[in-house]
């Protein structure tokens, strides 16, 4: 079967300015996959938040995990919060792409084989 022209389409760059994970996440995902452009942007958004996770990372690597609070008690790091909030917000972007899986649509395809021949041999032999 012929290509036809504009029906390869090679993955888009990634955005400007995404640090290596945030822009490797890109790449894993858009060379595996063909996102519209709204998706594109919820892909944005999510490697941005990954940006934003290693720099918060990354400051928290040699801050204090306790401080004091607005009464002088002993509190979390603020940046603990963070850090949970904006990696359940990067799961959540990801989750909203419902990216493909290769491999569990295989194993679902061969399921469902097997479901066939066990419904045909019970049909026509009254066993499965």
């Amino acid at each position: 079967m012929e290509l036809l022209e504009g029906d390869f389409h090679p993955p888009p760059e990634p955005p400007a300015g995404l640090g290596a994970q945030a822009a490797q996440l890109w790449w894993d995902i858009v060379e595996a996959q063909e996102l519209r452009s709204d998706e594109l942007r919820i892909l944005e958004d999510a490697c941005r938040e990954v940006d934003l996770i290693e720099r918060m990372h990354i400051e928290l690597q040699t801050a204090p995990l306790v401080v004091k609070g607005s009464m002088g008690q002993d509190v979390a790091n603020p940046l603990v919060q963070e850090l949970r909030q904006h990696r359940g917000l990067v799961a959540r972007l990801l989750g909203s792409l419902k990216l493909r899986d290769e491999e569990q649509e295989e194993r679902d395809a061969l399921a469902r084989q097997d479901q066939g021949r066990k419904a045909a041999n019970v049909r026509w032999h009254g066993t499965a």
